[in-house]
């Protein structure tokens, strides 16, 4: 290299020139580079109309289909991104701004070609340039305002995202002030909803940037009346009120967030959200309304009736002191329940067992392996538990915990494939410690006898039982 770089400078100038053009002739992006160059270069004035052009080129996706394109696509518009960026650097901040915004464009109207997440890069890469030029340049705040609104409000690619917030430090007092009366022009166009209500206007994705920004705004402000004002013109669904809600607790205002979290659930009786229920059960709660707090949760345990919505009725049912109470109307609940579906079985209305799998999860995650034993040897449970049970009770009824075991071994092998094989021998495995366990281990040895005279055929089975005594 140090060599090529040496002859090259022992070369005529104008023959040097002719290389590189013909070069640039047969390469885009070599060709894109020099004229971005010679823009900057040949005189006092920026040409933003051949910066304009290699932008366009560069952003231009064409045929790209396929992912072998992509990387020249990539790096076209990595030195379109460096090139503005050292148009920043040579103090032509009013150009940068301009071919930013262009390049912004040019970049999101390219963006059902970003295959690898380039053009998302893109414009983060010229948002952050475009903040660099406004601090230089002396913007007309007013102006800026309008075009970062525009952009924030109107696009589809979240560009300028939370304007008022990264650019403050250039609005400045004047700028942030135009930035929110022209977003309030807006926000008095979007419709009130009322609870279950949609948008006439159907505009959901301008809706929620608008309503972000005015909530950004609001939340600089410090004013949370008015941060509760511009989410309540969206009452449409229960989430609102617990936004609103959440708002109060955050700010101290537990009383106001307990009036909204209640109306939610006056108001959408038969939709509770769950996060609304467990709010209000924790304000009660808070407020020494341990029954009642308890009492909104129940719904949802009755509904569904499993071991993790069990959980959640015994946090809330400790937090007063009242979980013996609670928990027996939980399991005699469960036992009802159980009854009904097997008699439902009976009738024909289910096609699937009932068994007592949830109760054995229940006492296993209470640590009752008696009692979890006890559900499972009267109703049956699923597999995995069965398993886990033979594991709890190894070491006090190991004769048991080999019945468990034992059962399941052959089954395993005739599923005839590697994973099953290989649960096979594992069980082995603890059958043969537990015989150990309980001085039978010639019988172990005659059973392993078996297993290979009976699958000899079955040659993996057989690899995976080498070594095993």
């Amino acid at each position: 290299m140090h060599e090529l770089g040496a002859f090259l400078e022992e070369q005529d100038k104008g023959v040097l020139v002719r290389l590189l053009l013909e070069q640039a002739m047969e390469d885009e992006r070599l060709y894109g580079r020099l004229l971005m160059w010679t823009a900057r270069k040949r005189s006092e004035e920026v040409d933003l109309a051949a910066f304009r052009k290699v932008i366009d080129d560069a952003f231009r996706p064409g045929e790209l289909l396929d992912y072998g394109s992509v990387a020249d696509f990539t790096r076209g518009i990595e030195d379109v991104l460096e090139s503005v960026a050292e148009l920043l650097e040579e103090g032509h901040a009013e150009e940068t701004i301009e071919l930013c915004e262009y390049a912004l464009k040019a970049a999101e109207g390219a963006m059902d070609y970003d295959v690898e997440g380039c053009l998302s890069g893109a414009l983060e890469g010229l948002e952050e340039i475009h903040h660099a030029a406004c601090k230089e340049a002396k913007v007309d705040p007013k102006a800026l305002a309008r075009r970062l609104l525009d952009w924030e409000v109107g696009g589809h690619y979240d560009t300028f995202f939370e304007a008022a917030n990264t650019y403050a430090d250039v609005l400045q007092e004047e700028g942030v002030a135009e930035y929110e009366r022209l977003a309030e022009e807006r926000w008095a166009q979007v419709s009130v909803l009322g609870p279950g209500e949609k948008d006439p206007q159907g505009h959901f994705g301008k809706r929620s940037r608008i309503t972000h920004v005015l909530e950004i705004l609001a939340w600089q402000e410090g004013d949370i009346e008015k941060l509760v004002a511009v989410i309540s013109r969206d009452l449409s669904g229960p989430h609102q009120y617990l936004r609103i809600a959440s708002i109060y607790t955050e700010a101290g205002q537990s009383g106001k967030a307990l009036e909204w979290a209640e109306e939610a659930m006056w108001v959408f009786p038969d939709n509770r959200h769950p996060g609304l229920r467990e709010f209000v059960a924790w304000q009660y709660h808070h407020m020494g309304r341990h029954e009642e707090g308890t009492q909104l949760i129940w719904p949802h345990f009755a509904k569904s009736p499993q071991l993790e919505s069990y959980k959640e009725l015994k946090k809330h049912a400790e937090r007063g002191g009242l979980w013996e109470q609670w928990r027996n109307k939980a399991l005699e609940f469960l036992r009802e329940e159980l009854a009904r579906r097997k008699e439902e079985s009976k009738q024909g209305y289910l096609s699937l067992p009932v068994d007592h799998s949830e109760l054995v999860r229940i006492f296993l995650s209470e640590g009752d392996v008696e009692a979890a034993w006890r559900e499972a040897q009267e109703g049956s449970c699923s597999e995995n538990l069965w398993l886990e049970l033979a594991a709890r009770r190894e070491e006090e009824h190991p004769e048991e915990a080999l019945a468990i075991y034992e059962s399941r071994i052959e089954p395993l092998i005739e599923q005839t494939n590697n994973a099953a094989y290989k649960e096979a021998c594992e069980l082995l495995a603890k059958v043969g410690a537990l015989m150990h366990t309980v001085d039978r281990e010639p019988e172990f040895k005659e059973y392993l006898k078996l297993l290979r005279i009976e699958y000899k055929r079955k040659r993996n089975f057989m690899k995976l039982l080498e070594g095993m005594k």
